[in-house]
């Protein structure tokens, strides 16, 4: 079994080159769930559908969220109601938010209901939200605190970052199956996700990070970050605002001592030596999945890093 940590884009992005070579039965994907939040009385989980639909094969993979084809009549409508649009739900998506909101009102935890949502859609990969339990990223700025959603899709990410807290971590526990499937694991996988705020989550779960420790299964990232920058998304801000270098070894560095090697862009073997510094060993590859075959050839590759004996 394959077990992956995952947050938004790069992370399932790999999942798709993965599936190319690996059963879907034996995949775990472990989901955050920080970014969760509720809009309009309805509980969104943004990573967890994303996820969803790309392994149903409904997701909108140009925008990579949301329902392909969607159309937006209810946010239409809502908006002369005069509610605010900027969380942009389409009218399918919709009906996930009510479906979810519904079942977990009934008494289901939200791992009941992922189990539930992948039975629908006749999904086979094993996803796990990374707790059951209410954690929520809030992203301080220099124009005020904003819940992450907030913070990137309403305020776009342009507001200089100067912390990051999870609120409720302390408090949360693994989701049922999230730790046996990182110690039954043949293979962990780090995805190339935000390590801000789609991966240190998941870590701080208590008792997540120190599985991880004590297994002695290969454990692998992908870095999202090509040279100075993300390949999607806010990491560089994020990783500028807990005052980490943004750059491969900026990523790698935050996982010191729970990884044993690192994917890095073929652009950036500079960093070789740096990385190795910190006890990691490094693999030059092209690491930004544009196209099928992109993700095809990292996927293959990572696994056979996983089988490798160093």
């Amino acid at each position: 079994m394959i077990t992956v940590l995952s947050g938004g884009t790069g992370g399932l992005k790999l999942i798709q080159g993965l599936v190319n070579f690996v059963e879907p039965e034996e995949i775990t994907l472990i989901v955050n769930t920080a970014d969760d939040f509720e809009w309009l009385g309805l509980y969104v989980s943004p990573d967890l559908d994303t996820a969803i639909y790309l392994l149903a094969g409904l997701l909108d993979e140009i925008k990579f969220w949301g329902v392909k084809g969607d159309t937006f009549h209810f946010l239409e409508m809502i908006k002369k109601y005069g509610y605010e649009d900027w969380f942009s739900v389409g009218d399918r998506d919709l009906a996930t938010h009510l479906h979810r909101t519904m079942l977990l009102r009934k008494g289901y935890t939200l791992t009941n209901v992922a189990a539930l949502l992948c039975r629908t859609f006749n999904i086979k990969v094993k996803i796990l939200p990374m707790s059951n339990e209410k954690v929520t990223t809030f992203v301080k700025t220099e124009k005020g605190t904003f819940h992450f959603q907030e913070y990137w899709v309403k305020r776009k990410g342009l507001d200089r970052v100067i912390g990051v807290n999870f609120e409720g971590i302390k408090q949360a526990k693994p989701a049922p199956g999230v730790v046996e499937s990182i110690k039954e694991a043949a293979g962990i996988i780090i995805g190339p996700s935000n390590p801000v705020t789609s991966i240190a989550p998941i870590l701080r779960i208590p008792g997540i990070k120190e599985s991880l420790e004590s297994v002695s299964t290969k454990k692998i990232c992908i870095s999202p970050i090509v040279g100075s920058g993300p390949v999607s998304g806010p990491a560089g801000n994020l990783l500028n605002g807990i005052g980490v270098e943004v750059s491969p070894f900026g990523v790698a560095s935050i996982y010191r001592g729970l990884i044993d090697e690192i994917f890095i862009d073929k652009s950036d073997e500079t960093f070789t030596e740096r990385i190795s510094s910190l006890g990691i060993k490094v693999i030059c590859a092209n690491i930004i999945l544009k196209s099928e075959e992109d993700k095809t050839h990292l996927a293959k590759l990572v696994l056979e890093r996983l089988e490798a004996n160093q």
